[in-house]
């Protein structure tokens, strides 16, 4: 067997099989687009690179068969509270069901990262924003993932726990039916807010992108960045992700409340891409482009999925949450736009998001794990500490 460094458009196709190949036969794997993996690895496309870098190998035996892939990463962004020696990262992993292999694969990375300053590694991982190729699947492989989900065969757990990794964090995904009823507390509390002069919840006008792309920005400023785990977002970066998302974006999903003109919170949510994606094979060439706008003309997908949910902590607690969640219900519910909604994963470690997804009905989907191992006895493990909401 060979560990080989991908540097050329050989090897390149070859990381892009290797997951295709590892997961053959499951007939809930979708393929991720070939362009967007390969965009991770790319400066031009990858803000991340302005602060680490990002290496890849795969390993392929001595006949030329793929036998897995791994990529390792160094990002100076990439900080987790409590959490004091550098770390780097690791992701994209694919292998056969051999634990040697799988060593063969870790250690590479590993050795590189060390030569990087590292010790310690997290994984998998991207190598940048946590709403992609974040976690190892261990619940659910028997649905098809969203748009952005980790996907791998369940033996992938025993080769981590293998080489010694150990679990850091959970990653809890919820989800329910479009028309499943809401608790009690959510029109109670509706009717409250709804009756109180200066608050209103609307959603977006694709024409008016650009103020909503500040309401976002104010709103995720106030309820994220505040906690060291997300750094602050400016409205120039939220209009190019509006931009990007606007051809399959539904202004009838993308909510804000606001109290007076100011945005207090914001439920976004988004049709699940890998609805689309998943007849594709990886690619998105004119032709796809084509098929993907039918689909979305003729309302061929049926489930919703959740992008980012925050209220403005001043509001936080007196049930602003359940008012705008039960306002975008009165729209969407009963309609048969939609059938199913799976929410986006919250940590272990923010009890409170967890709380807001069962206090929707919601029912656990999937898990999967953030792994950690540190590279020497200098530091003990410890694995991610709660939020602190103060």
């Amino acid at each position: 067997m060979k560990i080989i460094e991908v540097k050329d458009p050989k090897t390149v196709r070859e990381f892009l099989e290797v997951n295709a190949i590892m997961n053959a036969g499951n007939p809930a794997y979708i393929r991720s687009l070939d362009n967007e993996v390969n965009d991770v690895f790319d400066p031009a496309k990858n803000k991340s690179h302005k602060y680490g870098e990002a290496k890849r190998w795969i390993a392929r035996s001595k006949e030329g068969v793929l036998l897995g892939r791994i990529a390792a990463f160094t990002n100076e962004k990439y900080i987790n509270k409590g959490t004091e020696f550098k770390t780097g990262g690791i992701g994209f992993f694919d292998c056969i069901n051999d634990q040697d292999t799988a060593n063969a694969l870790f250690d590479t990375a590993k050795n590189w990262l060390e030569e990087k300053g590292m010790e310690a590694m997290d994984g998998p991982i991207n190598f940048g924003d946590r709403d992609k190729w974040w976690g190892l699947m261990i619940e659910g492989f028997e649905s098809e993932p969203m748009y952005g989900m980790s996907y791998n065969p369940p033996y992938y757990q025993a080769l981590f726990e293998g080489y010694g990794f150990r679990d850091y964090y959970n990653q809890y995904y919820y989800y329910m039916n479009v028309d499943d009823p809401l608790p009690e507390k959510f029109p109670e509390r509706y009717a409250k807010f709804n009756g109180k002069p200066g608050y209103s919840a609307k959603h977006v006008k694709l024409s008016q992108l650009e103020k909503y792309a500040g309401d976002f920005a104010t709103v995720y400023n106030a309820a994220w960045a505040q906690h060291g785990e997300a750094k602050e977002i400016t409205k120039e970066q939220v209009m190019k992700l509006f931009n990007k998302m606007k051809p399959i974006m539904d202004e009838r999903t993308v909510w804000f409340a606001y109290y007076k003109e100011d945005p207090i919170a914001m439920f976004i949510n988004i049709p699940d891409l890998n609805q689309y994606f998943k007849y594709f094979n990886g690619k998105l060439g004119w032709f796809q482009k084509l098929q993907l706008m039918w689909m979305k003309y003729r309302g061929m997908n049926k489930r919703l999925t959740g992008l980012a949910f925050g209220v403005v902590p001043k509001y936080q607690s007196l049930g602003v949450d359940s008012y705008l969640i039960y306002a975008a219900g009165l729209l969407l519910q009963g309609k048969g736009w939609y059938l199913q909604y799976e929410m986006g994963w919250a940590g272990d470690w923010n009890p409170k998001m967890v709380n807001i997804y069962k206090s929707l009905g919601g029912k656990q989907s999937r898990r999967m794990i953030t792994f950690r191992k540190i590279f020497n006895d200098r530091y003990p493990f410890e694995r991610h500490p709660e939020m602190d909401y103060k």
